[in-house]
């Protein structure tokens, strides 16, 4: 018999739900930053053994929407919430622990997934902190998804509340996204890390142009900003911060394709973005107006 379904990591922003992700899947497919609301899209992983298939959902932190941007964050949050066989509550153990994820969520209703309570980065606790929070939730699991501190246990206790199923993809797939994009997320996780505190919700990255036939493979991707300002920061003096950002980029996704790429890198101005609805959803963060 085998085991198969859906699977939801969700949480509060900077819980680690693209680090716990990554550390399923056994590879680096979500980008993680110390920056909150690092995720804006529904990705998608997928981890296959002899008996179990997971189809893990990694989400935007659960957050309240202060523009179209995080409105369309919001409804792809919430919409895998709804499609979960399996509800991960990936909590911050350094934080306060909420009541109940429907509590969390601003939910009506108790989501109709089986709930399995997480407890992330406990390797930053105590041993006696530790040791307290394991005695006031004893149905979690506490983890430390950097180091793969009980991952394990976290993975039995997952695929024995999957439904039994069919595996509903091949077994050595690991995303149903393509690769470009992938590529369009290593751009911006690496100009979050090179541009610290400056600017990191302003920027959105596009791919333009992906032409596989090309040597090198040619990729032509656009870092979107929202002013002229913000603009001349990602390029940097004399065009020095654009060409680092270009090359350290470059590298990651040479490792996730396998060849050599040649990254043609531009910035460009979309005025208020965030806020535009039509921008949000041309940039492919989905239809902000559709409820949750």
């Amino acid at each position: 018999m085998t085991r198969a379904g859906i699977v939801t990591v969700a949480g509060f922003p900077n819980a680690g739900k693209s680090t716990l992700l990554n550390r399923l899947v056994g590879e680096r497919l979500a980008i993680t930053s110390s920056k909150a609301q690092s995720t804006r899209h529904r990705l998608v992983g997928i981890r296959s053994t002899e008996h179990v298939q997971m189809v893990i959902l990694d989400t935007p932190g659960l957050l309240e929407p202060r523009d179209s941007l995080h409105q369309a964050m919001q409804h792809a949050a919430l919409g895998a919430v709804r499609e979960a066989d399996v509800l991960v509550h990936v909590v911050d153990a350094t934080t306060p622990v909420p009541a109940s994820f429907q509590a969390a969520a601003g939910l009506r209703e108790a989501p109709r997934a089986h709930v399995l309570l997480v407890l992330n980065k406990v390797d930053l606790l105590a041993p006696e902190t530790r040791q307290a929070l394991a005695a006031a939730y004893p149905e979690a699991v506490l983890v430390a998804a950097a180091s793969g501190e009980g991952i394990e246990a976290l993975v039995d206790r997952i695929g024995a509340l999957l439904p039994a199923s069919p595996f509903l993809y091949p077994d050595d797939e690991l995303s149903t996204q393509p690769v470009r994009f992938f590529c369009s997320e290593f751009v911006r996780e690496t100009a979050l890390e090179q541009l610290g505190d400056e600017l990191p919700h302003a920027l959105a990255c596009s791919i333009e142009e992906y032409r596989e036939a090309a040597s090198p493979l040619y990729i032509r991707a656009v870092l979107y900003v929202e002013r002229d300002s913000q603009k001349r920061i990602v390029i940097g003096a004399n065009g020095q911060r654009i060409k680092q950002l270009g090359r350290s980029a470059r590298e990651k996704i040479e490792q996730l394709v396998g060849q050599p790429v040649y990254l043609d890198l531009w910035v460009k101005v979309l005025p208020n973005w965030r806020r535009d609805r039509q921008a949000v959803r041309r940039l492919g963060y989905g239809d902000p107006t559709s409820r949750p």
